[in-house]
């Protein structure tokens, strides 16, 4: 091709490093102007912040491209400081700092109709010379062809690109992918068409490899291992199948609920049997009319001597039916009407069987039946006079149990966006397979500019979300405040899932739209992954009010 820019721009980290303070001082200046509009008094009012939620909701996208540009770059740096940054890695810094500026220029896509302009937070920018440079020659389609063209030759690696890990995270990565390969990826579609539960022999041989019991600590019978490490486990096992990734959320939650707020001897009865898989959990805490607004339960439960009862519904319960243990969280003060008033209990519950699968008298359930994430099940549950003993609410001190989940935010937020993460990674590994297998016009699907476009910008965006994530999970582990960098990633990592399988469904043409293609089933995992743990919109508006704060 004349005149084509080389695929690789030598100096593309100088540049980066060069343009992350234009950038930078772009999300100071927004930040300004945006709490200027919804602040009264010095402080942020709601009422305003809601009448300026397009504004605040492109704040906060801003400021998460920012952040991912910042640990793009940290992630380029660190393996250039360790001999380690090779063509692939280049290319990838590369062609994400020349989109994602491009993107922060013309505008950011917080959905498929929904466009975030700088003009809209009171913006503009004339980029400086780095920043012009990897605008213009970045993301070329030269460079992408070449990123493609390594990504056919990794050597039989599942990712693309060193993810810049220690040796012994990537041994765990290592033993995880081998498991997802060998035990799930031949088995996910067949279960997720037959809408059945993920075997229990799955669950046992998970347990086995310690993945609920993974950041227990070792003192309450856990592996006593980081979030990263966590991370991994959940990366690795969702790229097999997300219902398998998402086993390890629910005792994640439930122990991180426990270690922070539960008695020394809940957690001595509690946490040996969830780290063993001994105990299986569920949360139940979303109601029919609540949604993302927890603190509007109406969910009761009112003493009953030393005891408690319970009455009152529950939705989009995940795993109810043959769980053990449900954290449960309720209104245990009547004259509240907000997060005041709730209480979290560990509510006991017997599993249930297919015929009856909830046999625990004073309480009910039903199958809600879902387009993907099926490994599970999804339930509604009612209780009616469902008795809790005294010794198993949280803590053993009403009205706590708003505090306590928001304790967990942090932790379930960065294992979702690494649940992300790995549906991306399905994605496209399955994209690519079929592009490189499907002929059309008498070569390759690959070998067409579009299609292998699309590959490498998944690629691209995978990576910048994994470092996202690693920086919440490596904060996390160091105990300082993450509940932002968490929301970053997990509101970054979910659009990058629904993009990367929307895209590899359309590289399969009309064959992605039939059911016996496994790209059917990731995208239909994918799209949940912008609603639970936090819908889109709600995550952007959290994310919001703490740069506002």
């Amino acid at each position: 091709m004349p005149n084509a820019p080389a695929p690789l721009m030598p100096d593309a980290l100088s540049l980066a490093a060069a343009a992350l303070p234009e950038v930078a001082a772009l999300v100071a200046a927004a930040t300004a102007s945006v709490k200027a509009r919804v602040s009264s008094g010095g402080k942020v009012s709601a009422r305003a912040l809601d009448a300026e939620q397009s504004a605040a909701h492109g704040l906060a996208w801003l400021a998460t491209y920012g952040q991912a540009l910042a640990q793009l770059y940290a992630w380029a740096g660190r393996l250039e400081a360790e001999a380690k940054l090779g063509e692939m890695e280049a290319l990838i810094l590369q062609i994400g700092f020349g989109e994602y500026l491009c993107q922060i220029a013309g505008g950011i896509a917080m959905s498929q109709n929904e466009v975030a302009r700088l003009a809209d937070l009171g913006q503009s920018w004339a980029p400086g010379p780095a920043a012009t440079r990897l605008m213009t020659a970045g993301n070329a389609p030269s460079a992408r062809a070449r990123l493609v063209a390594l990504m056919q030759d990794n050597h039989g690696r599942a990712t693309f690109g060193a993810s810049g890990l220690d040796d012994e995270l990537e041994m765990i990565r290592d033993q995880f992918r081998r498991y997802a390969d060998a035990r799930v990826v031949p088995n996910a579609h067949g279960w997720h068409l037959r809408d059945e539960l993920i075997p229990m022999e799955i669950i046992t041989e998970l347990a086995d490899m310690g993945v609920f019991g993974l950041t227990i600590p070792e003192e309450f019978g856990g592996l006593g291992l980081s979030k990263a490490s966590m991370v991994v486990v959940s990366e690795e096992l969702s790229r097999g199948y997300i219902g398998v990734g998402s086993l390890g959320t629910r005792s994640e939650i439930a122990a991180e609920l426990i270690l922070c707020g539960g008695t020394e001897a809940q957690k001595a009865k509690w946490l040996p049997a969830l780290a063993t898989g001994e105990i299986l959990p569920t949360a139940v805490f979303t109601e029919p009319n609540t949604g993302s607004d927890l603190g509007a339960l109406r969910t009761r439960a009112v003493p009953a001597g030393d005891d408690w009862e319970v009455t009152g519904n529950k939705t989009w319960i995940t795993h109810a039916a043959r769980t053990h243990v449900m954290t449960l969280l309720a209104r245990t003060d009547p004259a509240s009407t907000d997060w005041r008033g709730l209480s979290m209990f560990l509510a006991e519950k017997t599993p249930g069987t297919a015929e009856n699968p909830f046999p625990t008298p004073g309480m009910s359930g039903g199958e809600i039946e879902v387009l993907g994430y099926r490994g599970m099940k999804e339930y509604e549950l009612g209780f009616d006079g469902f008795k809790v003993t005294g010794e198993n609410l949280l803590g053993g001190v009403p009205g706590q149990g708003f505090k306590q989940l928001m304790q967990t935010f942090e932790s379930a937020r960065i294992q979702t966006a690494a649940r992300a993460i790995g549906v991306a990674q399905s994605a496209v590994e399955v994209g690519m397979k079929y592009a490189e297998e499907r002929r059309q016009f008498g070569q390759p699907l690959i070998a067409f500019p579009r299609v292998a476009g699309k590959l490498a910008m998944m690629a691209v965006e995978i990576m910048i979300a994994r470092q996202l994530t690693y920086f919440a999970a490596w904060e996390k582990d160091h105990g300082q405040r993450c509940d932002l960098e968490a929301g970053m990633a997990k509101l970054l990592g979910a659009r990058i899932a629904w993009a990367s399988a929307d895209n590899a469904l359309q590289i399969h043409g009309g064959n992605g739209f039939a059911l016996e293609y496994q790209i059917s089933r990731i995208l239909c995992d994918a799209r949940i992954l912008n609603i639970f743990e936090g819908a889109a919109e709600i995550q952007a508006q959290v994310i919001a009010r703490r740069l506002l704060e």
